[in-house]
């Protein structure tokens, strides 16, 4: 092994070869872009993973082929142990030592998984700076080694499923700069999201205090323009300076001294948009000022926190995301992507606007990040459409309607359409087309007979989508883009009758006045009948009531994990078998984030069922179980309905009466047009497999779910040759990675800034989380935060806190004692269906699951929409 093999110098490193990565690492990666671009970089060379191969490989293989059963905090300390324990190759040192820089020195680790697009894995190894001579740059070399191996880094790689045998380690070694300034600037805002903005953090001495939080640095933002739009004076703190003779030593530094100038500032921020420009996205860039005023780049990786553009007309635009607004934080599928883009073309010629190309959708959606998003710019500049947009999101998603309220002000969205007009031409065209003011009326006279009506049309919907049996593959593409456009046409027809149950609602708060609480308005909607997510539910209880009769079934679900036990479906007993097959007979095609046509049905895996079925078994609690508890919410309701109408008493006490049994007899049907969605979405999905099934035996895909990565028109080319196994690798790397992505922004500006990023938390002194009122009552219990609903775990009693929730998240209400949503408002989904159940509810909370994960116990106040965190003693 040749020493060019071993270390290589940073403007001899290629960042054009595809094998560099895997031979230098992430960040020597960088440097030598940035070297090769004519950018100051301080001069070093990278001990490649060749040196490190060489010197710990063979040692760490048993270590490592058991990663996989090894606990991360055991496999770190044992892995870490044989790399301090095994001495550096001669040819390895003697490499390093003829090519170290002269003089003082910086050693930075450079993993092969480090300074990605998708990852930073930011101060996850070990840096060692103003190491003086060779022998001490090699013990600091093999350190570096032994850090890709710290708890640290160990856990960071299993959370984001990398395996740790694939990573390896490069070693940078660099000449030390004597700065008389460091820090990072940022060129795009890591909080706001602004692209264009650029953010200095800086303070005297060494970089190592401002990355590692050991000082309060002086903060500089710079606007697009290049102006100087804040400046703020650290609070001082522990600086860290090169010592005379090697090593580091830290020192007290006081607020009020001397300032970044601004040629600095500006200079530093030039560097900034060229190291973006050569990269071409937004960077996190690491710097230092020498003595002699020298601006020099010591590291630049991409800024993994920013959340992708969304692209758009010119100008700037506000969007919403639709995936948040409906409580599916992950990313769609391609095949669900394209099928949103099909609805919206639907939604959109519904309204009267013409759409050219169903597959790309109408004008209004945009994808980024595999999420939808709804450019609201152009409703919001229109008088009807503000009132309509804040009307809709305030009782649907407030917070949402909160931030958008904040940016009304900006020039680029100013009310240009005053005139109500022509919203009231489209709106009374398609209510008179559809006949909706009859049938609102139809159904407050006769609701028995509108509501069979209703679920008729969905049953005889149902009933004429699946294809012929013997359909080919084009006959059943062309199945799917049918069913597809029929979601639209069909909620006007279904709509009105919920519709009319809420505006019989409106009707009698307006009866009643000071007379009635909002409160008790909302617990009207307790026990509400007819809703078909609820009595899902209830029809789930039922089964787990029945099934708890078996201990052997008990044990299987309380005994074995949810996935487990779906691999051995063939051994269930009897009664598991023939209970679950007669529930998925009926609600199979419901699943977690069911609006992706691209998620499989329960039907298709019923792993989150079992482990619902597993929290059901163990509710022994006669007056907790779920039915009971949905019984006594019907009761409240009628008794407060009672109460109310005699509270006015005479004729407005009987319309009153009236108007609220009416809301009860029809609010419930508000989930049959997303009912009839997801029925639509899974006959679709039954369709698109049988093509995948036809594409495996081409020989163009590996497996037939292969299909929903694929878009419809891709699922559609009529080249038997085009091979797409290749593509949908791809792809399903690309969701994975979008799958790890912890933050989804609801609203969002065309240039990346995130409005909600720059409002006031809000929080009250006492140290609650305020949100929306969703379901009145008081509940403490212990805090159960859950971002996956697939296999939680929900003791009886636990407060569930969650970003949002779809209706394969309800079955976990039944055992919740209380709810807190980041998401929604008072009548969103989570909101309407823990008031069915008497569930104390919380929603629009920001940030409750971040600031929530710590805390043992809260209580939730559902009337006053409070949480607060409860000490253990106060909670006895």
């Amino acid at each position: 092994m040749t020493t060019e093999t071993l270390v290589l110098p940073l403007d001899a490193i290629d960042p054009a070869d595809p094998a560099t990565l895997g031979r230098v690492g992430g960040k020597a990666a960088n440097l030598g872009a940035l070297v090769r671009a004519g950018l100051p970089v301080p001069d070093g060379v990278c001990v490649t993973t060749a040196a490190y191969r060489a010197a710990v490989g063979a040692a760490l293989d048993p270590v490592l082929a058991d990663a996989g059963s090894t606990d991360t905090g055991v496999l770190a300390e044992k892995a870490r142990d044989v790399v301090l324990a095994v001495p550096v190759p001669d040819g390895v040192a003697a490499a390093v030592r003829g090519a170290c820089p002269e003089g003082p020195v910086a050693v930075r680790s450079s993993a092969t998984a480090e300074d990605l697009p998708d990852a930073s894995f930011a101060g996850q190894q070990d840096t060692y700076l103003n190491v003086v001579g060779v022998d001490a740059v090699v013990e600091a070399v093999r350190r570096c080694w032994a850090s890709l191996w710290t708890d640290r880094a160990v856990a960071y790689r299993a959370a984001r499923g990398i395996d740790h045998a694939a990573v390896t380690l490069a070693v940078v070694v660099q000449r030390m700069v004597d700065a008389r300034w460091a820090g990072v600037l940022f060129t795009a805002d890591p909080v706001s999201g602004r692209r264009g903005q650029a953010v200095i953090d800086a303070a005297p001495g060494l970089g190592e205090s401002v990355v590692s939080g050991s000082v309060d640095p002086e903060h500089v933002v710079v606007a697009p323009d290049g102006t100087i739009a804040e400046r703020r004076a650290g609070a001082g703190g522990t600086v860290v300076r090169a010592r005379p003779g090697g090593g580091t030593e830290a020192m007290t530094h006081t607020a009020g001294g001397a300032t970044l100038p601004d040629a600095d500032v500006h200079g530093l921020v030039r560097l900034g948009r060229r190291v973006e420009e050569l990269f071409g996205a937004p960077q996190d860039v690491e710097w230092a000022i020498d003595r002699d005023g020298t601006r020099w780049l010591t590291q630049a990786r991409p800024i993994t926190t920013l959340y992708p553009l969304v692209p758009g007309r010119p100008g700037l635009r506000l969007f919403l995301s639709a995936n948040v607004a409906q409580g599916v934080f992950r990313p769609f599928t391609p095949a669900g992507l394209s099928a949103a883009r099909h609805l919206g073309t639907g939604a959109a010629r519904l309204l009267g606007t013409p759409v050219d190309d169903p597959e790309a959708g109408p004008p209004m959606l945009s994808e980024a990040g595999q999420r939808l998003f709804v450019d609201l710019t152009d409703v919001l500049r229109s008088r009807v459409g503000r009132a309509g947009v804040a009307g809709v999101l305030g009782v649907m998603e407030r917070r949402s309607a909160e931030v958008i309220a904040t940016q009304l002000d900006r020039p680029e969205l100013a009310v240009t359409r005053r005139s109500p007009l022509p919203t009231v031409r489209r709106v009374g065209r398609l209510a008179l087309r559809y006949r909706i003011p009859p049938a609102i009326a139809g159904a407050w006279i006769r609701p028995d007979r509108a509501r069979e009506r209703a679920l008729a049309r969905v049953r005889d919907g149902a009933a004429t989508l699946p294809a012929p049996p013997d359909a080919g593959r084009e006959e059943r593409l062309e199945r799917v883009r049918w069913m597809l456009s029929l979601m639209a046409p069909m909620a006007p027809r279904i709509a009105p009758v919920p519709i009319a149950g809420f505006l019989a609602l409106g009707l009698a708060a307006t009866l009643l006045g000071d007379h009635a609480r909002p409160d008790e308005l909302g617990t009207v909607l307790r026990g509400l009948p007819h809703n078909v997510t609820t009595e899902m539910d209830l029809a789930l209880w039922d089964l787990a009531v029945r099934l708890r009769r078996d201990p052997a079934i008990v044990a299987a679900l309380t005994g074995t994990p949810p996935a487990d036990l779906a691999l051995e479906s063939d051994d269930w007993p009897p009664a598991l078998t023939a209970g679950l097959g007669a529930f998925l007979a009926v609600h199979g095609r419901r699943a977690v984030a069911e609006i992706d046509l691209g998620v499989p049905r329960w039907s298709d895996d019923p792993t989150h069922l079992l482990g619902v079925l597993a929290n059901y078994v163990r509710l022994t609690d006669a007056d907790r179980a779920p039915d009971a508890v949905f019984a006594r919410s019907a009761a409240e309701a009628e008794a407060v309905i009672a109460d109310l109408a005699a509270r006015v008493g005479g004729p407005r006490g009987r319309l009153v009466r009236f108007a609220l049994h009416r809301t009860r007899e029809l609010a419930g049907l508000r989930e049959l047009p997303k009912y009839w969605l997801v029925t639509v979405l899974a006959a679709a999905r039954t369709e698109l497999a049988a093509v995948g099934a036809d594409l495996v035996a081409r020989g163009l895909l590996d497996d037939a779910d292969d299909v929903f990565f694929l878009r419809l028109d891709e699922a559609g080319e009529a080249r038997d040759d085009l091979d797409r196994r290749a593509l949908v690798r791809e792809r399903r790397d690309a969701h994975a990675r979008e799958l790890r992505r912890r933050h989804v922004p609801r609203i969002v500006l065309s240039d990346g800034t995130e409005p909600e990023a720059l409002a006031d938390a809000g929080t009250p002194d006492d140290g609650a989380l305020t949100g929306v009122p969703a379901s009145a009552g008081t509940v403490t219990g212990p805090v159960r935060v859950i971002t996956d609903p697939q296999g939680a775990h929900l003791e009886p009693g636990d407060v569930l806190v969650c970003p949002s929730t779809d209706p394969g998240w309800t079955p976990l209400f039944l055992t919740a004692g209380g709810l807190v949503m980041e998401m929604g408002g008072s009548n969103s989904h989570g909101a309407v269906v823990a008031r069915e159940y008497g569930l104390p509810a919380v929603v629009g909370v920001r940030g409750a699951v971040d600031r929530l994960a710590d805390v043992a116990t809260v209580r939730v106040d559902g009337t006053r929409g409070r949480v607060e965190p409860v000490d253990d003693q106060d909670s006895r």
